[in-house]
């Protein structure tokens, strides 16, 4: 039976500025979205019914029905196009990524689902059209589903190119300390201060290095643990720590491939209850 298979790239805010609180409960954000090249893994094979199962490191707990983001995925594409263009599926979900750790996690994973589902069956589909239709599943699935570095405004979902950012190729190192942390009481528990917008100059280390994730202080007051972190990669060297997303996950950004191994064997080390994860960004 043919199989078909795509990857929930692993999402990180290389900044992040709330601008607002609107009034429909959302928060106005300004941030620069990128993409590791590495994630969570689907594969499908055509099936008499859905099907959904989880394997994976962090499998544990997640739901199996069709309240599941990626089930979701197939369930909209499905209505709007029909079930005799996208049919009945058996789908692996095998969990890589830490679950709540601000990386994309479930929209990384519907996303992936959509974008294999055109692949196959509806390819005339554009990355527009596409996110258009799965974005009820979250506010940074048009991200997800392009997977490329891009900037995110209103709650995150109007994208934008900034090719000026050539990040493509950067040896990233992620660290989550084992914990969950809900994006809602995070961004809830954001101070209401506007702290200007996200610069935008032509030079990469300065445009990054000023700005800011203002989701970090709440984030940490629920998970403090992310301040050790940011200390123990701040030591490590990189030329930029941060946390990504409502956390609890953060990332450095290295010169080297060498630079960052070294980094994660040294905290791999030393801190083994941490999860890590290697890569470059696409």
């Amino acid at each position: 039976m043919t199989a078909f298979s795509e990857t929930g790239w692993a999402k990180i805010n290389l900044a992040l500025h709330v601008r607002a609180r609107r009034a429909d409960g959302y928060h106005a954000i300004e941030t620069l979205f990128a993409f590791v090249d590495g994630g969570d893994a689907i594969a499908a094979e055509l099936a008499e019914a859905d099907s959904l199962a989880i394997e994976g490191e962090f499998a544990a707990g997640l739901r199996v029905d069709s309240d599941n983001l990626v089930m979701k995925a197939i369930a909209l594409l499905r209505a709007r196009y029909g079930a005799d263009r996208v049919p009945p599926l058996a789908v692996t979900l095998t969990k890589a990524l830490p679950v709540a750790a601000g990386i994309g996690g479930g929209s990384a994973d519907a996303a992936a689902m959509a974008r294999l589902i055109r692949a196959h069956f509806l390819p005339e589909l554009g990355d527009a059209t596409l996110a258009r239709v799965v974005s009820p599943l979250g506010a940074d699935i048009a991200a997800c589903v392009a997977s490329t570095t891009c900037l995110g405004v209103g709650v995150g979902e109007e994208l934008s190119p900034v090719p000026e950012l050539r990040v493509g190729g950067t040896p990233v190192l992620l660290v989550n300390p084992r914990q969950p942390v809900a994006t809602g009481p995070v961004f809830a528990a954001w101070d209401g201060i506007d702290r200007g917008p996200l610069f935008t100059g032509a030079d990469l280390r300065a445009q990054l290095l000023g700005a800011r994730n203002d989701l970090q202080r709440p984030a940490t007051a629920q998970c403090p643990a992310i301040v050790d972190i940011l200390l123990e990669l701040g030591a490590l060297r990189p030329w930029l720590a941060r946390m990504s997303g409502s956390g609890a996950t953060c990332f450095a950004l290295f010169d080297a491939t060498a630079e960052r191994d070294a980094a994660a064997a040294l905290l791999a080390e030393q801190r083994p209850d941490w999860w890590l994860m290697a890569g470059a960004l696409r």
